[in-house]
């Protein structure tokens, strides 16, 4: 390429990412609002008993979303193979559409009985279904358009657009709870930034339909049969399975220091105004680091990262969440919260790109979809499995035990998995 025509594909790729990158926005922009308004949720859709119970089926609800994600990872994973990546991330952006239009407009358990909580589950299950091949899609996309040896800086903005989700729900959240109180946020202040996500809806479409095809789909020679695409995950289902392990990481820790930061919070008494300025900060420093370590990964490879990062889980994940819970503060949940943001942003970083060049190019976005989508089936759990662990229990720092184990798990993975797959981008 000339030197001359170099900023314009530059230009083309920056074009590119936010683009595909928006859709990727508003699906974490959804979980991360049902996240933080979690007990208004509850309230408004699950009635009765006490408010751990009503909360628990909240989250349970959160979670169950996640169970339909191997299948959209099946289905429409396989759909992006045959048809394309700018096919594929139309209809995911489609699907995610209904789905949280159907939360936003539903009315609540005393208006329409049990109506009020089959249509938020049905919601949610199409959420989870289109989510399967949503991130996976997005990632093998910008890593079949990244130059040679920047592949870790490209695919880390699929994680970056997620944490301006963050970042952004978290924001409005703030913004609500001072103008509303907490009776009106509970009763329908909830429902305004589900209606805002709504609204951004058809400019999603807009940047999307201008999506140009991936290089790397256009150049394949030919285009697998559902048949041979059965048959080639089948074949590779210990590289699946391997980054099963590998995304674990991922999930449970993301999960944890963002969307249950301000239910966790609450636990722990601390002002809801604070939790959610605190899940702020844990989405800038995200969005801070996964570009510095996806760059970073280019240069070093990916395998170092990964392993200093689960280790550093396992090592300190509990020790943090136990000094938050002999002495409950803001100060102290913003430290935590920002440490295990380091350690997150830097794994995911790395372990994104590492899937993407682990899984063969015929399957890539329905074998890495596959495998991230297993993940988040149990990552996707992490707010009912820790806020069950503390009820259980009584003891506030159990979600730093759940998240050193599910870190041992992955540094298992990046041990004695994908021995032979290369762990450098080059190419």
């Amino acid at each position: 390429m000339s030197a001359d025509r170099a900023p314009t594909a530059d230009r083309s790729r920056v074009g590119d990412i936010i683009r595909v990158a928006s859709g990727n926005f508003l699906e974490m922009y959804d979980f991360m609002v049902f996240g933080y308004f979690a007990s208004a949720i509850g309230a408004a859709y699950f009635p009765g008993g006490s408010s751990t119970g009503t909360l628990l089926k909240a989250l349970a609800t959160f979670g169950v979303g996640f169970l339909m994600r191997p299948l959209g990872a099946i289905v429409l994973g396989a759909f992006a193979d045959r048809h394309g990546r700018r096919a594929g991330l139309l209809l995911t952006l489609a699907l995610m559409s209904v789905g949280i239009v159907t939360l936003t407009v539903t009315p609540s358990y005393a208006t329409i009985g049990v109506w009020a909580p089959v249509l938020v589950l049905f919601g949610r299950l199409l959420q989870g279904f289109s989510a399967g091949a949503e991130l996976g899609n997005v990632s093998v996309y910008l890593a079949e358009i990244a130059p040679p040896n920047r592949k870790g800086f490209y695919v880390s903005w699929q994680s970056a657009s997620q944490q301006v989700a963050v970042v952004t729900a978290a924001l409005i959240g703030v913004g609500l709870s001072t103008v509303l109180d907490p009776a009106q946020l509970t009763a329908w202040g909830w429902r305004i930034p589900l209606a805002l996500g709504c609204a951004v809806v058809p400019l999603m479409f807009l940047l999307r339909r201008h999506l140009r095809e991936s290089d790397g789909f256009a150049q394949q020679q030919s285009v697998p049969t559902l048949r041979e695409i059965a048959a080639l995950l089948w074949r590779g289902r210990s590289a699946v399975l391997g980054g099963v392990g590998l995304v674990l990481m991922t999930t449970v820790s993301f999960y944890m220091i963002t969307a249950y930061t301000p239910t966790f919070g609450k636990l722990l008494h601390l002002p809801e105004r604070a939790n959610l300025l605190v899940t702020a900060g844990v989405g800038a420093s995200n969005l801070i680091w996964l570009p510095i370590i996806g760059a970073l990964s280019d240069r070093i490879g990916r395998k170092p990262i990964l392993i200093v990062c689960t280790a550093l889980a396992v090592v300190t994940a509990y020790p943090a969440m136990a000094w938050i819970a002999a002495g409950p503060s803001v100060s102290r949940l913003l430290i935590v919260e920002l440490w295990l943001s380091a350690i997150y942003a830097s794994y995911n970083s790395a372990m994104i790109v590492h899937l993407t060049e682990v899984v063969p190019a015929e399957v890539r976005t329905s074998g890495f979809s596959l495998a991230y989508s297993l993940a988040t089936a149990i990552g996707g759990f992490t707010p009912f499995i820790v806020t069950w662990l503390i009820d259980r229990t009584g003891n506030v720092a159990a979600p730093g035990a759940w998240l050193s184990l599910i870190a041992l798990i992955s540094l298992g993975s990046v041990l004695f998995a994908h021995r032979g797959s290369a762990s450098r981008a080059s190419g």
